[in-house]
Order: structure tokens, then C-alpha cells, then sequence
């Protein structure tokens, strides 16, 4: 279930979608997510999947691969289509007990449904075809003009950047203290859910401890190379727009485009 996880790993490749610039990527990613909170109906959701098909098919980051992701949040797109479906209110359908599911619950499950998986989809495409480098130079250069006011762009990017990178080292180390436990014979599979819970508490300790130990090598290293905060930094790699870049804009807007028609007319 661990190596499941695949936010904040990044997929080698030398697609188009790779080569993109950053800050498009990053802008494009936040707008698909409020597309998906526009969109009102199943038409509207398949053009969003299709959009988003496209992209991983340009991408060629195996499907497999992406989908993997979608295992450890099962539980929760579960909990979520469970909550919609026996709460909400209308027309209804099948009762049994104090259950009951409506025309409008099944409706509203389905939307909800499909919403999380897009956005954890299209999430994890960001991450997946951008390098840890590029997100901080794109959330840096997005972030730059509320200088003006205080905000420390360079140092939130980082700090950003770092904690999406990180997770998957994190849960590399809490997979390898698992089978450590397994190999000395802590059993974390039997019983019901409260006993699993607790079987998992002896983890945290040797996983804070190798964090702080991760996080100390970290800040070693940056120290070692006179990192500072509030230093003007140059980069070896200026990031630039690209013809690539204009027409992934064209066609971020022609998307936007159809979305909004698309709740407007139907």
C-alpha cells in the first residue's frame, strides 16, 4: 500500500508535457481543479476526462503507474461516496432500515466520485512529469509578485518543494521499519481495525527519528553550500516560454472555454 503512493515522484521522461514550463504546468493544474468544481453534470466530466487522457497519453507515463496512486485513498473515495449516497436527501429509490439511497444521493456520489479521482489524476501528473528543481522555480516565480508585500516567495517555494519531494522518501523509510518489525515478528495484518491501529504506534518513533535525521542531513547540506534566505539567487537553467509553452496555453484556454460553455448552455 506504501509503494502505492506516487505523489511527489517524479517520472523521467522527454515528452512534450515534461518539457513544458513549469509555472504552465502549475497554473494549468489549479485551473483543471476549479474546472472540476464548475462542471455540473456527466457531460461536463467527460469532457474533463478526456482532457485529461490527452495529456497523460502525450505525457506517456504508464497508466498503470498513475493509477497505483489511487490505491491508498481508496478508503477515502469510498467513505466519501458512502456519505453522499445514504445522506443526502430526495427521491427515494431503495430503503432498508434507517438506509436509505435517493435519486439525488446516487447522483451527487457519482459526481463526487469521479471528481476525486480526476483531481487526484491530474495532481499527480504535475508532479509526475516535473522535476522537484522546476516546482520550486515555478512556485517561486508565480509567488514573486506578492514580494511587494512581505511575502517570502523563495523561502515558502522551497519549503513546499521539499515536503512534495520528501514523501516518497518518508514512505520508503516507514516500509523498510515495517518489514524490520515484520522480520522480528510484529504482525500488522491480523485483527480488526483498532488492533491494526495500535500495531502501527511502534513505527512512529523510529519514523520521527529518522525524519529529524533526514531533515539534519538536509540542512547540513544547505549550510555546507552557504544557502542563506533573502539572497538574490541566479539559476544555471532560466526558465523561458517556449512556442510548446503558447500552445499549451491555447489550448488550457480552449478547455476553460468549452467548460464554461458547457455549464452555461446545457
Amino acid at each position: 500500500m506504501i509503494r502505492d503512493i506516487t505523489l511527489g515522484q517524479y517520472y523521467p521522461g522527454n515528452s512534450w508535457v515534461h518539457k513544458l514550463d513549469p509555472r504552465l504546468k502549475i497554473i494549468a493544474t489549479l485551473l483543471y481543479i476549479v474546472a472540476l468544481f464548475v462542471v455540473h453534470d456527466f457531460i461536463g466530466f467527460a469532457i474533463a476526462f478526456l482532457a485529461l487522457a490527452v495529456v497523460i497519453a502525450i505525457s506517456r507515463v504508464p497508466l498503470k503507474f498513475i493509477l497505483k496512486g489511487l490505491k491508498p485513498v481508496f478508503i477515502i473515495i469510498v467513505f466519501t461516496l458512502m456519505v453522499n449516497l445514504f445522506m443526502v436527501k430526495g427521491d427515494i429509490l431503495v430503503q432498508f432500515w434507517i438506509f436509505h439511497i435517493t435519486r439525488q444521493g446516487l447522483r451527487m456520489a457519482a459526481f463526487m466520485g469521479i471528481r476525486l479521482v480526476l483531481l487526484i489524476i491530474g495532481s499527480s501528473v504535475l508532479t509526475l512529469t516535473t522535476r522537484p528543481i522546476g516546482l520550486t522555480d515555478g512556485i517561486e516565480a508565480l509567488l514573486s509578485p506578492f514580494k511587494k508585500i512581505g511575502v517570502p516567495a523563495h523561502e515558502l517555494a522551497m519549503m513546499m518543494t521539499i515536503a512534495l519531494r520528501f514523501i516518497p522518501t518518508l514512505l520508503e523509510e516507514t516500509d523498510k521499519i515495517i518489514k524490520a518489525q515484520q522480520a522480528r515478528g510484529a504482525d500488522f495484518e491480523s485483527g480488526n481495525i483498532l488492533r491494526r491501529a495500535k500495531a502501527l504506534i511502534p513505527i512512529l518513533v523510529p519514523l520521527f527519528i529518522s525524519a529529524f535525521r533526514i531533515a539534519q542531513d538536509l540542512a547540513m547540506a544547505m549550510e555546507a553550500r552557504c544557502y542563506g534566505s533573502g539572497i538574490k539567487r541566479t539559476r544555471m537553467n532560466a526558465m523561458k516560454f517556449a512556442k510548446r509553452d503558447l500552445v499549451g496555453g491555447i489550448l488550457l484556454v480552449a478547455f476553460l472555454a468549452i467548460i464554461v460553455l458547457e455549464r452555461v448552455l446545457i
